[in-house]
């Protein structure tokens, strides 16, 4: 029994993947024989991180990077720094992102990391130690050919930066492909922010297509205004849609008439969330669930949408921003009530798209133009959401389940054509 065995018997994001791994299994034919491969991570690494505080003081945080499967290539997947991070999370984050990079075809497997720290509570230089702390304790398995970490909540490209430097300094030479999500003069890639947002907008445009729902005039509520919510609300608004309703960490805010996003922009950037906006109205975070709505973006954390709040949800459309936001029990109750939801294991990819088109820039030490990544970017969305809408419809199953098929394939496939060794 592997020794991680005891979490799947927990609630949590962990069990919540193994449940969507044990639905896909009677569509996998021969490959089911390989299923187990996808219920527990290749490796599993637990670390201390002690600092200096800036007081004087030693204060340890800890530490966790999961590679869960490597069969297609090496580990890619961010790093959380958030005061809930756990290993349950993470083991789930990496197991999301090994069908995600499967999904998109990139020649990737799936990895998480993160650190249990509040960011916000730490000074920049202690956020700098930290950061070169856990880089030097996680540095043995992760490198450009091993695992190519990325940013996520809690960190940013100039976390990004000091990673590669600490990374760097251990090899002897600057090694920009370690890192993707880093700043562009440091060998970042052009449009990598603002990706993941217009890859939830980019699907969501196929998928309203497909179920004839016009964007002019649709009302959208969004979960979490960082850079996946934002960047999706505006280019919905761009397409003559209208954002009725922003929930954040701070409150929630309403406006039937549409919020304007230039106005909130500003406020947001100064208060560093949307509680408290003159634009709108306050009205309660569980309000947010019953707003009238044509499309929900849950861009937040996992775990928001449970049974009780998909009962009340009226969007028609559900756009999946955060990684692993809806329960099972309340994606049945969705389907039931004739919801679609674009999964996020295809619906949130835009940002491991472009990290995989900076570590190939890194590689060939050749850049793009940002149209240029756009560009791409919208023809492998386009292409992704096309085969897992096609497979929906010829296996009359979910797009979550069609997913979930194309990706335990192409992984499972690799893992036969591979083999076991020793044999």
């Amino acid at each position: 029994m592997s020794n991680l065995s005891y979490i799947s018997q927990n609630n949590g994001p962990w069990s919540t993947y193994l449940e969507q791994i044990d639905r896909v299994a009677p569509y996998l034919e021969h490959l089911e024989d390989y299923i187990d491969t996808l219920k527990r991570p290749k490796r599993a690494l637990i670390v201390d991180v002690p600092i200096v505080m800036d007081d004087g003081t030693i204060q340890h945080f800890e530490g966790y990077r999961v590679q869960h499967n490597l069969s297609r290539g090496p580990g890619k997947g961010g790093i959380r720094y958030h005061p809930d991070v756990d290993l349950n999370e993470v083991m789930a984050l990496s197991a999301w992102m090994t069908i995600k990079t499967a999904v998109l075809n990139l020649p990737f497997g799936g990895a998480k990391g993160g650190v249990r720290v509040d960011p916000r509570k730490l000074s920049p230089r202690e956020l700098e130690r930290l950061t070169r702390r856990y880089t030097s304790e996680i540095s043995h398995i992760i490198g450009p050919q091993k695992d190519i970490p990325a940013p996520d909540v809690g960190t940013n490209a100039n976390v990004m930066g000091w990673i590669m430097d600490t990374y760097s300094s251990g090899q002897g030479h600057t090694v920009t492909g370690v890192v993707t999500g880093k700043p562009v003069h440091l060998g970042g890639s052009l449009g990598r922010v603002k990706a993941t947002g217009r890859g939830v907008f980019i699907t969501g445009q196929q998928v309203a297509d497909k179920i004839k729902l016009p964007l002019e005039g649709a009302k959208i509520a969004v979960q979490g205004f960082g850079n996946v919510g934002s960047e999706a609300a505006y280019l919905f608004v761009e397409s003559g849609s209208k954002i009725v309703t922003i929930q954040d960490h701070t409150g929630t805010i309403y406006n039937p008439e549409g919020i304007n996003l230039e106005e909130l922009k500003v406020y947001f950037e100064k208060n560093q969330g949307v509680g408290g906006f003159a634009g709108a109205q306050a009205i309660s975070d569980e309000d947010f669930w019953s707003v009238e709505m044509d499309i929900l973006i849950p861009a937040a954390l996992e775990g928001q949408i449970t049974v009780e709040r998909a009962e009340k949800i009226t969007a028609k459309l559900v756009l999946e921003g955060a990684n692993g936001p809806t329960y099972p029990d309340a994606d049945d109750m969705l389907i039931k009530r004739g919801v679609t939801i674009v999964p996020d294991v295809i619906c949130n990819a835009g940002g491991v798209t472009v990290s995989y088109f900076e570590w190939v820039q890194d590689m060939a030490s050749y850049f793009w133009s940002e149209d240029e990544i756009n560009q791409r970017l919208d023809k492998l969305m386009i292409q992704a959401i096309n085969d897992v809408w096609h497979t929906a419809s010829e296996k009359a199953c979910s797009l979550r389940t069609a997913a979930f098929i194309l990706g335990c394939e192409r992984i499972l496939k690799a893992r036969m054509e591979r083999g076991i060794f020793p044999g």
